[in-house]
């Protein structure tokens, strides 16, 4: 996992999908959230506790295409807020886009200016999506609901639901690794259709 096969497998793949369904093979827009997994004995340590859904555990940092796909993941304790993982996380997706991307969607967990320098020195505009009134119950979000399907693809992987892992890479790779798993199945179907 520590040399990124799964990693870069998923890139290939990403690619490959977009450029089978008529799109440019590096995408101009991320979507970037977090989601905090609970700790469980083993990842201990490192666990961090989060306030505002009142668990101790990581937090899984995603940066996806508007397709849903992986472009870019950090793993850190809980406790540590979104906003502040953006300069990590926007260097990380233009390093494997190639620069492409312009524009991040994110949640209001971004609203911070730091957070939208840190981004606009990698060169990719912070987009906060918000309803403009204030909604009983669940509502989709434009554009959001794509990140939030991505963690609902994860969550269909037991390892996923927990941290069970000792190190945050072990972590990082099970999750490239369950989206490669998620990819192939998708590349193979664009490939019957496009035959």
């Amino acid at each position: 996992m520590n040399r990124g096969v799964f990693e870069n497998l998923v890139h290939d793949l990403r690619a490959t999908l977009r450029l089978l369904n008529g799109r440019e093979t590096q995408p101009s827009a991320a979507i970037y959230d977090g989601r905090t997994l609970q700790s469980s004995p083993e990842s201990g340590e490192r666990a961090g506790y989060d306030g505002a859904k009142k668990r101790k555990g990581s937090k899984v940092h995603m940066a996806v295409d508007t397709l849903g796909h992986l472009l870019a993941l950090l793993v850190t304790p809980a406790d540590e807020q979104e906003r502040a993982q953006v300069a990590e996380l926007s260097k990380a997706v233009q390093t494997v886009t190639n620069e492409h991307v312009e524009i991040a969607f994110v949640d209001q967990g971004y609203t911070d200016p730091e957070a939208e320098k840190a981004a606009a020195h990698e060169g990719i505009s912070l987009c906060v999506v918000k309803l403009e009134e204030a909604k009983k119950g669940f509502v989709l979000l434009p554009r959001r609901w794509v990140v939030e399907r991505s963690f609902g693809w994860m969550a269909r992987f037991r390892r996923l639901t927990r941290d069970y892992e000792r190190l945050a890479d072990t972590l990082k790779g099970f999750h490239w690794l369950a989206f490669s798993i998620l990819l192939f199945p998708k590349v193979i179907q664009a490939l019957r259709l496009a035959s």
